[in-house]
């Protein structure tokens, strides 16, 4: 199980990845965002003529709800062998995300035995917020992390997803939130390799265990570069397979056998959800693979940081 989280030696930009992520697939549009009246951030113009994703029909069930049939679009064991290079996958992760929207924290909470959160704690201190910096935290899914930025002295927190689902329940928590904190967030539907943002929008650029559902990795990198202004720092945390033989043993049963059944008994997933993320996590961009792609697109000083002996890992580069 994980423990708690744990600092060794960041791997360096400067090492040679040993791969280059996939070659870019089909564009996927991005839904158009209205900014808030009087907001800083402004969208980019080619945002204003995209056209809106289509929300996935129907609502999410709740925890321990099956739903009333199997899913025609859920995973296949075939398309599992490699979820990244599927020619749905975008339509597939979106619809998977919104089936799974109403037990999402919960499953998180569960399944991390609480250390989801302090992971996104050990990234919010990385981003090393200044006062009055303006934060993106992309694909903020239930807005945990954007959430977690509030506690610093930003001037604005805007957290975007392409998942309508998850942004309704992100906006529900906002409500909850002092009026002060509330007053700093704002939520945006859109795509992360289309960023609606000006060019150098950004003082802090976050994504939190989305990069490796994004269905071109490297676009999205590029977009995250051309938000940022020059010296902004961008924070990932993704998950990762653990380099120590028995812990990514142990590691892989978990996520093979026990969570998967465990976290869909609890959600009622018929996406097959909880199949696809240790599958898109062994099939992931190896760390030196990923730290490369920063580098290519513009970022320099780049680390990764292993946490809970290697489950979780947090990446951090600078702007150029």
């Amino acid at each position: 199980m994980p423990v708690e989280p744990a600092t060794t030696p960041a791997l360096s930009l400067a090492v040679t990845p040993t791969a280059t992520p996939t070659a870019t697939p089909k564009a996927t549009p991005a839904p158009t965002s209205t900014a808030a009246a009087g907001s800083v951030v402004l969208e980019h113009p080619a945002a204003q003529a995209m056209d809106a994703h289509p929300a996935p029909s129907g609502p999410a069930p709740g925890p321990g709800v099956a739903a009333s049939a199997a899913d025609p679009n859920a995973w296949t064991r075939q398309e599992l062998s490699d979820p990244h290079t599927h020619a749905e996958k975008a339509g597939k992760v979106r619809r998977m995300f919104a089936a799974i929207a109403g037990s999402y924290d919960l499953n998180n909470r569960v399944h991390s035995l609480g250390l989801d959160q302090r992971w996104r704690r050990f990234a919010v201190a990385e981003a090393a917020v200044r006062a009055g910096d303006r934060v993106l935290d992309v694909a903020c899914g239930t807005g945990d992390l954007t959430q977690a930025f509030a506690a610093t002295d930003a001037a604005e927190i805007v957290g975007l997803d392409f998942t309508r689902e998850m942004l309704e329940l992100a906006r529900k928590k906002q409500l909850a939130l002092p009026a002060g904190v509330a007053g700093r967030l704002r939520y945006v539907e859109g795509d992360a390799q289309r960023l609606p943002f000006e060019d150098r929008a950004f003082d802090v650029v976050s994504i939190a265990f989305g990069i490796r559902n994004v269905e071109n990795p490297k676009t999205a990198l590029r977009e995250f570069a051309r938000v940022l202004r020059p010296g902004g720092r961008l924070v990932i945390l993704e998950f990762d397979q653990p380099r120590n033989p028995l812990v990514r043993w142990f590691n892989s049963i978990y996520c093979r056998g026990i969570m998967p059944r465990t976290a869909t008994w609890i959600s009622g997933d018929k996406s097959g959800a909880y199949r696809y993320l240790p599958a898109s996590v062994e099939t992931f961009l190896a760390r030196e693979t990923l730290l490369g792609a920063l580098r290519e697109e513009g970022f320099s000083h780049g680390k990764a940081s292993p946490l809970s002996l290697g489950i979780c890992v947090c990446y951090r580069a600078v702007r150029v």
